[in-house]
């Protein structure tokens, strides 16, 4: 169609600026048109996305404690099945395809920071039921809820505020998207670099030809450093996380570094230096070492991860009252609809959203149903347990929905993991308060957790695909509706692959790092068993957050550093500085502009490929078949080797990135 070769660069002048009064942004696809875009080929291809970037997603994030946003993969394999297909008039089902298969990225993230810890604290407490209808319920519910407290502040984030704010995800995805109309050839760059990803990741994990770390420890004199003075240096290999890193980019990357040093390198050798003698088990009765014979890890944590932790929490604190105006413009606006004002009629098919009084209705029927899945199944027919648990989740989903979404539009990047932790301290204390402790206790904090993890990591991955359809010119209300069986089909896929992957590696054995879900696990555990949690460590967080925030430092990004290990930050500065590295390199804006992009593709595939073969490793060890030699990766020399694959890793990637002609 004529319209979607208008723009050779892609969307029009006045994509990315504020608009000048009286002046309309026009989308690709024209509002005065109907155009192809939800039939049986966007829907089948959107649920087979779904389903398998749903196990690809959960497989990283469990392994490295960070969920890639799937909307950029999902976008390219879109475009180029339809090249491939010959579709005309594609864009429109590209765009339902991208969001429908989006929802795997994001329930993923909602699931695995809470849910493994059901499992890691049932090898303590073998009497915590653990079953895959809590974890499908948690999920969908939570994903449900995010989707409709998400429609309201639609218009706010995407048309009121356009240009005001960058939605780094959704730019990438959207040029993806538009690249289809020149037939698709990016797909391949992404599916070539996948290959590459896919096997270096298989190799590590199911070969081991070379360890996926390579630390300070291979060499004598780092093992007495580490001993003695409590320093180690750790970097993951692995091709996934060295996408992740491009991707976020070098300003966050380096924050999140800053703040991972900050704690490996300066608190954990001082807590050494100054308590060496000391048994601190205030916390956790059951250690008996001095910290003196503990290793710098064993001090991470017990102790270090909390202050991160503390930080997380205040930064969320922090976002809501940054938020608070967000929160009273979006409620106005939609409450103005709803005043029976009968403007649908009027409204461009590309401003139309499922009508609000559905939403209203569909929210508290929502709440309903959570409510009665907490009552007779978490909350064991405890109706006051019940009733609070149920104003909990709906309060701090709906006032944290605009904390997601508003970081998303910034950044790129949804802080769900540090308003969950808030949430489930929260919801421990208050449970506890009013009676429900011990195993029962923990349970219900995490299926409660979970679903507002899930709200919350939806409302920030779904303003994405709405800034994406806004920009290219697809019907919202379109998108909203499919978005629900999306998340229907991303929750089976998240329980299933969490369960098999429990049962293959377990989630306490190092084999799959869970982050998130062990820091969940950690808060919960002391507060619903009588023991005091280390609040002096969460407040020293909080105030750090608090200095960070006053000085314009984002906290958030420095307190995620904090608490998630050292070696799968690293990775992250090393990405993000071979994104700088090759979008400066040339006098050329537009040739930098066009080799980050290509980079962008790479990391992608990277990504996607690693996460692949991961989930590939993974039933092949649940199958029986393991070929990994654990005598070799004990030996030294296979951190050596690691760290020789990762050096011809990054020079593959700077160099791919800067082959572009003029």
């Amino acid at each position: 169609m004529e319209q979607k070769h208008e723009h050779p660069v892609g969307l029009p002048d006045n994509a990315f600026r504020p608009l000048k009064n009286g002046e309309e942004y026009s989308p690709i696809l024209s509002p005065d048109k109907t155009y192809p875009e939800v039939n049986s080929w966007s829907v089948l291809w959107g649920i087979a996305m779904a389903v398998l970037f749903s196990a690809a997603a959960a497989y990283l994030g469990l392994k490295v404690g960070q969920v890639f946003e799937a909307a950029i993969p999902i976008a390219i394999i879109a475009v180029g099945v339809s090249g491939a297909a010959k579709r005309k008039g594609a864009l429109g089902e590209n765009v339902i395809i991208q969001s429908i298969g989006g929802c795997s990225g994001v329930i993923v993230a909602g699931a695995i920071f809470t849910l493994p810890a059901l499992y890691i604290l049932k090898e303590k407490y073998p009497e915590m039921s653990v079953n895959f209808f809590e974890m499908f319920m948690s999920s969908l519910l939570g994903g449900i809820l995010g989707i409709l407290f998400l429609i309201p502040f639609r218009k706010y984030f995407v048309k009121e505020k356009h240009g005001e704010f960058p939605f780094p995800e959704a730019t990438a995805s959207t040029q993806v998207l538009i690249s289809g109309e020149k037939g698709g050839s990016q797909a391949k760059p992404l599916l070539f670099a996948g290959i590459i990803g896919g096997l270096y990741d298989f190799i590590v994990a199911t070969l081991g030809w070379w360890n996926e770390n390579f630390t300070s420890r291979c060499i004598g004199f780092g093992e007495t450093i580490a001993e003695k003075a409590k320093l180690v240096f750790k970097i993951n290999t692995g091709a996934a996380v060295l996408g992740l890193g491009y991707i976020v980019g070098l300003k966050y990357a380096a924050i999140i570094c800053v703040g991972s040093i900050t704690v490996w390198f300066i608190i954990i050798p001082a807590i050494s230096l100054f308590w060496g003698d000391v048994v601190l088990n205030t916390w956790n009765p059951a250690l008996t070492q001095t910290i003196s014979d503990m290793s710098p890890e064993m001090i991470f944590k017990e102790y270090a991860k909390s202050i991160g932790i503390g930080g997380i929490a205040m930064a969320g604190i922090i976002g809501i009252f940054k938020s608070w105006s967000i929160i009273k413009s979006a409620v106005s606006l939609a409450s103005n609809e709803m005043k029976g004002k009968r403007v649908e009629e009027g409204v461009v098919r590309t401003q139309k959203d499922i009508p609000m009084k559905i939403i209203a209705f569909g929210s508290i029927f929502t709440i309903l149903i959570i409510a009665l899945f907490f009552f007779f199944d978490v909350m064991q027919g405890n109706l006051l347990h019940s009733i609070v648990a149920i104003i909990l989740v709906a309060g701090i989903a709906f006032l944290f929905t605009t904390v997601a979404a508003n970081a998303i539009a910034i950044v790129g990047t949804n802080p769900v993991s540090g308003m969950t932790l808030m949430t489930l301290i929260l919801a421990s204390v208050i449970m506890v308060a009013v009676g429900l402790n011990g195993p029962t206790g923990m349970v219900a904090a995490l299926i409660m957790g979970g679903v507002v993890c899930t709200a919350l990591s939806m409302a920030g991955g779904f303003i994405t695909d709405l800034k994406i359809g806004y920009w290219i010119g697809s019907t919202p209300a379109k998108q909203e509706k499919w978005k629900f069986l999306g998340t229907l089909v991303s929750a089976a896929t998240v329980g299933i692959v969490i369960m098999i992957l429990n049962e293959t590696y377990g989630f306490s054995s190092g084999a799959l790092a869970a982050p998130q879900a062990n820091a969940m696990a950690a808060v919960i555990d002391p507060l619903m068993n009588g023991v005091s949690a280390p609040w002096l460590l969460y407040g020293i967080g909080a105030l750090l957050a608090l200095v960070l925030t006053y000085f314009k430092v984002p906290a958030l990004a420095f307190a995620l550093g904090m608490f998630i290990p050292l070696e799968l930050n690293l990775p992250l500065l090393v990405g993000g500085a071979i994104n700088w590295y090759v979008t400066t390199r040339s006098k050329d804006a537009e040739v930098n502009k066009e080799r980050g992009e290509k980079g962008t593709l790479l990391a992608s595939g990277f990504i996607a490929g690693g996460a692949l073969m991961g989930v590939v490793s993974a039933a092949m060890r649940f199958g029986g078949i393991n070929l990994v030699n654990e005598e070799w990766l004990s030996n030294p020399m296979s951190e050596v080797v690691s760290l020789a694959a990762y050096i011809l890793l990054v020079v593959y990637l700077i160099k791919a990135s800067m082959n572009i002609k003029k």
